[in-house]
């Protein structure tokens, strides 16, 4: 009988040696390639830092929560004034006068339409009084602001001639301001607006006459002489 070749496998043996991967496939990193990615990877964390940074410190300035607190440095001071009562008017060194030499009679406290007499104002600062000074022409909307920071015990008046927009003074302490809204105004108020400098800082402008300009005492009227 003649001799059949035998049956081919089943399955054909691999290829020797065995073929690479696929075009494609996956590839063990190179070195030089890993680098590049931890570099990118570094640059990419650097970047999201400063960013970070940037806009941590640029919120504040848009907020306008960057800005200096409010100071008392520009404070003008008198110490050592006369607390004598005179008659008559007085020559001030200080316009509007921080005080010294002053009338008998003191005015009421509040708010006043007309220019006040700095003789009789003057004896209010004795007393402890905050006196707010304004331009005459200031707005209307200004001085309504103006007065709702104006203390019981203050007095506010428009001054002619005032070479800053708002003033405000204490015996013996006086300050410039921009106008009704500066965050100085209640600063100052709270470091001097209970007397702090005043020789009689208890009397207060209760009991004065109620009137801007009530002349030179003569004797007969207004507030008690103290």
């Amino acid at each position: 009988m003649a001799q059949q070749p035998p049956y081919p496998p089943a399955f054909p043996p691999p290829p020797y040696p065995p073929p690479g991967p696929p075009a494609g496939g996956p590839q063990a990193d190179h070195p030089a390639a890993q680098r590049r990615r931890e570099v990118a990877a570094l640059v990419v964390a650097v970047g999201v830092a400063v960013l970070m940074v940037a806009v941590a410190a640029l919120v504040p300035l848009v907020l306008g929560e960057d800005e200096e607190p409010p100071s008392l440095a520009a404070v003008v001071a008198m110490d050592e004034l006369s607390t004598e009562h005179r008659i008559g008017d007085v020559d001030y060194e200080q316009s509007p006068t921080l005080g010294g030499p002053h009338d008998p009679v003191w005015l009421a406290c509040g708010v006043y339409d007309d220019p006040v007499r700095e003789e009789n104002v003057a004896h209010d600062l004795e007393h402890g009084t905050v006196w707010i000074t304004h331009d005459p022409d200031l707005p209307a909307s200004d001085l309504e602001r103006l007065a709702d920071r104006l203390p019981g015990n203050g007095i506010m008046s428009p001054y002619p001639g005032l070479d800053a927009p708002v003033v405000v003074t204490v015996w013996g302490r006086q300050l410039r301001l921009d106008g009704p809204d500066e965050p100085r105004l209640d600063l100052f108020i709270r470091t001097f607006g209970a007397g702090e400098t005043a020789p009689e800082p208890f009397a207060s402008c209760a009991g004065g006459v109620p009137v801007a300009d009530p002349g030179p005492y003569d004797g007969s009227g207004g507030g008690s002489e103290v």
